[in-house]
């Protein structure tokens, strides 16, 4: 059974992916971050980033105690590993994967998230940030477009990769993109949604649904120091 520490973020939709993708046992323990629950104790000691998804698997390979993974690109490589899916066994394949899930985990993820803190939450409009984050958005569109103008998938076949960036490319709107900019990319994101394990993973969003962005959730969000930190 793996135990999911989730919230509706793109970052938690890459691993209700997975899951839903190779039906492996898992439930959901929701992490409300615009109440401050990521800074609780316990959930600190299995992701000390304070930030979720974050998992517990109480049945590891090497059958001890339940192990905890933190970070989002190490839960998925974790999880391939352990199901032998999604990433590829032969050494080509997998750097080509691995390539991909940390350009998306160094790139993708870092940039889209800055281009909606300063375009959608910062509380004051500076057009220097905006202009900046919505340009590199678009630049790093463009590389994952070219990089599909040559694979059905981005590493080739389907792989954590793949689960890794589409989240990311969801709020394409938001982020001041169209997607008929980038044909590949709208072919491969109309693939994506299409899978019946990504329609199950999104479900959760309507289960588990943020209700808006108050102030005191944009403060907790969005002015973490040091002293946010609540000591396990």
């Amino acid at each position: 059974m793996i135990e999911l520490h989730y919230w509706p973020t793109p970052n938690g939709h890459k691993i209700t992916i997975f899951l839903e993708e190779v039906g492996l046992p898992y439930k959901i323990k929701p992490v409300n971050i615009g109440k401050g629950e990521q800074f609780q104790p316990d959930f600190l000691t299995i992701a000390p980033n304070n930030r979720m998804p974050a998992i517990v698997d109480f049945n590891p390979a090497d059958g001890g105690a339940p192990l905890s993974v933190f970070e989002s690109g190490a839960i998925l490589t974790y999880l391939a590993e352990k199901t032998g899916k999604f990433l590829p066994h032969e050494l080509r394949g997998r750097v080509r994967t691995l390539e991909w899930l940390n350009w998306q985990m160094g790139g993708l993820g870092p940039m889209l998230g800055q281009n909606h803190h300063f375009s959608q939450y910062a509380p004051e409009k500076i057009p220097y940030a905006i202009d900046r984050y919505v340009n590199e958005t678009n630049r790093l569109y463009g590389v994952l477009d070219r990089q599909l103008a040559h694979h059905a998938f981005i590493a080739g076949d389907y792989s954590i990769a793949d689960m890794a960036c589409y989240p990311w490319i969801v709020p394409h709107e938001r982020q001041g993109q169209k997607l008929e900019d980038f044909p590949n990319v709208k072919r491969w994101f109309e693939a994506m949604q299409a899978r019946p394990a990504v329609i199950r993973a999104y479900e959760w969003a309507d289960k588990i649904r943020n209700e808006g962005m108050t102030e005191e959730a944009r403060k907790t969000l969005f002015g973490q120091t040091n002293a946010s930190v609540k000591p396990a």
